[in-house]
């Protein structure tokens, strides 16, 4: 889910640019010794896509082949090296959650991606460094007993990988707004650039993956998972130098602080007049009516006990004294802030289906990659290595997003002219539905590879292709529409937290995938046998697998469906 997966961040832009004419926002470069010129300032957003050039790349040439690494050269299981490739997928995406809060509350922007790239490089190191270590059982015999020595390769790869996890979240929270702070918002000219700066971004982001994924992953299996890694390495290294060397032509920007206080605001005043009753006028609940921000959100009937905190007493609004003024906020709060926390509220069921949904989509990096493992990998002349397809995912979703463009969309105005467009919650639903599909697709593939392993043939790793063209139009289906629906939805103060559920889906979907796992191992693997999930997939049934996953898939877009359709949007009101 390439063009999700840097979600968190792609939207925490807004806050950033309100935040700008704020008296506790202040430009840092203010106070600079040198004051810097608009052609050196300029530059800084080309650097910051350069940066993330790199990035990609370094992230994913370690990621897109992990798990071949995990069974290849650390001997790990079929199932063990799974399970553990989407728990860090699942800790490398919810990290940035933390990030974020970092960044928005104590450090800025530039601090932290500084303090990241730090641990992000020495993780890097560190699997670099595994990769030129002894993987063979190196054991020390104690009586009958054999022990692996305490910094071996699996231990040193796995330390390197968890800092990779934590500098990339760093990292991923905070580059996109930083690059665009670099952009002047009252200028009209860098008003557009900045627009033109998001899609380069997110061009930048796929490059990286599919240079990893044709180039590095080619050189780690024909050649070195040592030269592979430090090619990876080298590109992070490259971009942390960059990184550093352009900061004088940076615009840095001190951090906001947070919303969570509004929210917790609300919790503690309804809990404080529970024992009141919502008057049947709304009209009478508190609102403030000023000419900062003059939009509010209109009152709903949903969840009423949190409208008690909008009830106003004498005593909420007394300000006898500082002490009385400053525990207002938490006595009584406004209608828009009460509304805020039920969007929050409205939107976790639908936040929820996410979870199943990128459980599904953790198979891409993990068992898709295996499956094409125990294929012929040959297509033609040319040797495809099976984490390779992932690149022809990422070619997939570009063709998905013009496909939409200039056919769907089109043919659904043909045939529903007043309707247009499919909503965002439409979108979703069918990324849903197609994701359902790209599992059973994935399991019909498995059955004729079990087939052909029976006659004593290799099915061809092409025959993937359908699979993985499937998959990326789930994603670009429901996580693009996801981040356009979770940052209309939010409330003004609160497009980065929604922002960040919407990325904290996958990080919950990759564990979720580790406990699936875990249960059909359990469940399979018993009284001698393999299990699904064998370490010779011919001896295995990772077709029935699949079929649970499109199962699973299915009910959650029942499930979905439901909450779906009695959803009520955000009305904004003056």
């Amino acid at each position: 889910m390439q063009c999700g997966k840097m979600s968190l961040t792609f939207r925490r832009i807004a806050t950033k640019e309100r935040s700008i004419r704020s008296p506790k926002f202040q430009d840092e470069s203010l106070t600079a010794p040198f004051i810097l010129d608009k052609k050196a300032r300029s530059k800084a957003p080309a650097v910051v896509l350069g940066f993330e050039c790199l990035e990609s790349t370094a992230f994913n040439g370690i990621a897109t082949n992990l798990v071949v690494y995990l069974e290849t050269l650390l001997h790990g299981s079929n199932l063990a090296s799974a399970s553990n490739v989407t728990t860090w997928f699942g800790t490398s995406y919810l990290t940035p959650v933390f990030g974020a809060i970092i960044a928005d509350t104590f450090w800025g922007n530039y601090n932290t991606i500084l303090v990241s790239l730090v641990f992000y490089l020495l993780g890097m190191m560190l699997v670099t460094f595994s990769a030129f270590l002894p993987t063979t059982a190196l054991c020390e015999v104690v009586g009958s007993s054999c022990h692996q020595p305490i910094l071996g390769a699996q231990t040193i790869a796995f330390l390197g990988l968890y800092l990779v996890a934590f500098g990339s979240g760093g990292v991923r929270a905070a580059l996109l707004p930083f690059g665009a702070d670099q952009f002047d918002d009252d200028n009209t000219a860098d008003r557009e650039r900045k627009m033109s700066f998001f899609s380069w971004f997110y061009i930048c982001v796929d490059f990286g993956m599919i240079v990893s994924g044709l180039f590095i992953v080619w050189i780690q299996q024909n050649v070195s998972w040592g030269l592979g890694f430090g090619i990876a390495t080298a590109c992070i290294a490259l971009a942390f130098g960059g990184f550093v060397l352009a900061t004088p032509m940076y615009k840095r920007r001190m951090p906001t602080g947070t919303p969570l206080k509004s929210l917790s605001q609300v919790v503690v005043a309804a809990c404080r007049k529970a024992r009141l009753r919502v008057p049947a006028d709304t009209s009478l609940l508190y609102e403030v009516h000023d000419k900062i921000n003059q939009s509010k959100i209109a009152h709903t009937d949903e969840f009423s006990f949190l409208d008690k905190a909008a009830v106003v007493m004498e005593s909420d609004l007394e300000e006898e004294s500082n002490d009385v003024a400053a525990d207002a906020a938490w006595r009584v709060c406004t209608v828009t802030q009460v509304e805020e926390l039920k969007i929050l509220l409205r939107l976790l069921p639908i936040w929820a289906t996410s979870i199943v949904l990128s459980a599904a989509y953790a198979q891409l990096n993990t068992t898709f990659v295996q499956q094409g493992a125990a294929m012929n990998m040959r297509i033609m002349s040319f040797s495809i290595p099976p984490a390779s397809m992932v690149s022809f995912e990422v070619l997939c979703v570009l063709a998905w997003v013009l496909l939409y463009s200039s056919l769907i969309v089109p043919m659904l105005s043909g045939l529903s002219p007043s309707n247009g467009e499919p909503s965002q919650l439409q979108r979703m639903g069918a990324g849903r539905l197609l994701m359902a599909f790209a599992m059973a697709v994935a399991a019909l593939v498995e059955m004729m590879r079990l087939d052909a392993a029976g006659r004593g043939e290799s099915l061809s790793i092409a025959w993937q292709m359908p699979q993985y063209f499937v998959l990326a139009g789930a994603e670009v289906f429901c996580y693009i529409s996801q981040l356009e629906f979770f940052y209309s939805e939010a409330p003004e103060s609160m497009k980065s937290m929604c922002t960040s559920l919407a990325l904290l889906t996958v990080a919950l979907g990759s564990y979720m995938s580790s406990f699936i796992y875990a249960v059909v191992n359990a469940f399979t693997a018993v009284d001698g046998r393999s299990g699904w999930i064998s370490d010779n997939l011919n001896e295995g049934h990772l077709d029935y697998f699949f079929w649970v996953m499109a199962a699973l898939c299915t009910l959650n877009f029942v499930v979905y469906s439901a909450f779906a359709r009695t959803y009520r949007v955000k009305l904004v009101v003056p």
